[in-house]
Parts: C-alpha cells; sequence; structure tokens
C-alpha cells in the first residue's frame, strides 16, 4: 500500500464536497495538500484545518473555465519547488438537465468540456512527465456513472471525453509506478448532485482515492467509490488489487 506521509497531492474543488472531504482525508494520512478553488476566501477554512492536522498546504484559485488562468495556476505551483506527487482532478461542473434535450444549447457542451475535461487534462500533461521522471506519481481524474441520459448530455459527453484520454494515458505508463486511474464518488448530496442522490458525501471516503493508495502499477481502472465505503485502507488496497484489473490486455 502507497504511503503518502510527507507527498505533496493538488485537488482541485477542494472548498466542498467531495473535495473537502478528500483534502481532510488525505491530511490525516499526512499527506501535504496544494487546495485549488475558484477562489482563496473558499479554502481559507480548510487550509487552516488541514495545516493544523500537521501538514504543509496551500492554496491556490483559478476559474477553470478559463484555460488561461488554467496555465497560471500551474506556473504559480510549481514556484512552490515541490515534487507533485499526487493529482486528484476533482472539480466538475453539471450544467443543466434538459427535459427538452433536442433543444440543448451549444453552451452545455463548450462550458462542459473546458471545465470537465481540457482543464484536467492540461493538469496531467503539466504533471504527468514529472512524476515519470521521478519515478513515482498517483493521478485520479474523476468520472460519472451516469449513462442513457440525453437531458445531461454535455455533462455526460464531457466525463466519456475524460474516461478516453485517460485510458490512453494509462497504456504509456503501465507497468511502472506512475498509476493514472478513473474515480467515480457515486450520487452524492452535493452540490453537484443534488439533494435527492441516494448518498452521503461522507460515503466516497476512502474508495474516492483507492487509486493512490494501490500500488500494482495498473493504470486505466474505473474505480468506483460506493464498492469501498467502510472498509479499512488496507481492506480496500486488497480489494483494488484482486478485483480491478487493467484495460490493456495481458
Amino acid at each position: 500500500m502507497t504511503n503518502v506521509k510527507g507527498k505533496w497531492a493538488l485537488i482541485t474543488g477542494a472548498a466542498r464536497g467531495i473535495g473537502c472531504l478528500t483534502a481532510k482525508f488525505m491530511a490525516q494520512q499526512g499527506c501535504n495538500l496544494i487546495l485549488h478553488s475558484r477562489s482563496l476566501s473558499h479554502t481559507e477554512k480548510l487550509l487552516a484545518e488541514v495545516k493544523a492536522l500537521g501538514v504543509e498546504a496551500y492554496a491556490f484559485e483559478a476559474e477553470l473555465s478559463d484555460l488561461d488562468a488554467v496555465e497560471k495556476m500551474l506556473k504559480d505551483i510549481d514556484t512552490l519547488g515541490v515534487q507533485v506527487d499526487i493529482v486528484l482532478n476533482n472539480a466538475g461542473v453539471q450544467i443543466a438537465y434538459r427535459n427538452d434535450y433536442f433543444n440543448t444549447p451549444v453552451s452545455d457542451y463548450t462550458e462542459s468540456f473546458k471545465i470537465n475535461t481540457i482543464a484536467p487534462i492540461m493538469i496531467c500533461y503539466h504533471f504527468l512527465p514529472k512524476m515519470i521522471e521521478h519515478g513515482f506519481g498517483r493521478m485520479l481524474n474523476t468520472t460519472s456513472g451516469i449513462r442513457l441520459e440525453p437531458q445531461q448530455a454535455g455533462y455526460s459527453a464531457s466525463k466519456a471525453a475524460l474516461d478516453k484520454v485517460t485510458i490512453d494515458l494509462g497504456s504509456t505508463v503501465e507497468g511502472t509506478d506512475v498509476m493514472i486511474n478513473l474515480t467515480d464518488p457515486g450520487w452524492c448530496r452535493t452540490d453537484l448532485g443534488g439533494p435527492n442522490a441516494p448518498n452521503a458525501p461522507e460515503s466516497a471516503i476512502p474508495g474516492i482515492v483507492a487509486g493512490v493508495f494501490a500500488d500494482d502499477k495498473k493504470s486505466g481502472r474505473y474505480l468506483n467509490a460506493p464498492y469501498f465505503t467502510g472498509l479499512t485502507l488496507e481492506e480496500m488496497v486488497e480489494k483494488v488489487h484482486k478485483e480491478f484489473d487493467s484495460p490493456y490486455g495481458k
């Protein structure tokens, strides 16, 4: 099992919901944090909370639909001079639910793709080569199990595109200690999931970071967080190793 104590993790969308819970959980494991949100004011309280757990932490802001702002954030993170060992692309947006889906506006796609696909892939492209050079890294891109719902076409298409690029990138590092996988928190009662979702956000912990703690050198997997609810870290990692294989064949 991967020991994250003293390592550095970037978490996007850390201000609330799953991202906030994940940040606290990782800090409890001794992991140093780089917290992203749209405004530094959004992570001010969280920054103090994780530092109180004894880890180092910094906060950065960027509107992910502004790709120039994403690029600036990445350059600013570089100035810290730390090795980013773990990237958790948690931030995402669900633009709208369109019952009249034949009139879905183009903007549903353009905005969804900028935030849910392009920004996280920019982050992957920035840090993955550094991880390969360093010989260690964990990347998790948050996806969705939504299917057969044209009412959410912009959102689901952007996540499908993220899945494709993640799996393709995973093939380039398969068999190494740089692992990139997909994670899905399930349908949770967050700002994105809405109040009618069946699952509490806490149900995504620890499964949302299963791909961080696994150390079997496999990438490109879909790791569904609710499948690990209630397990210890050790039990979760054992389950990942036994039951989740890479999609690349033998």
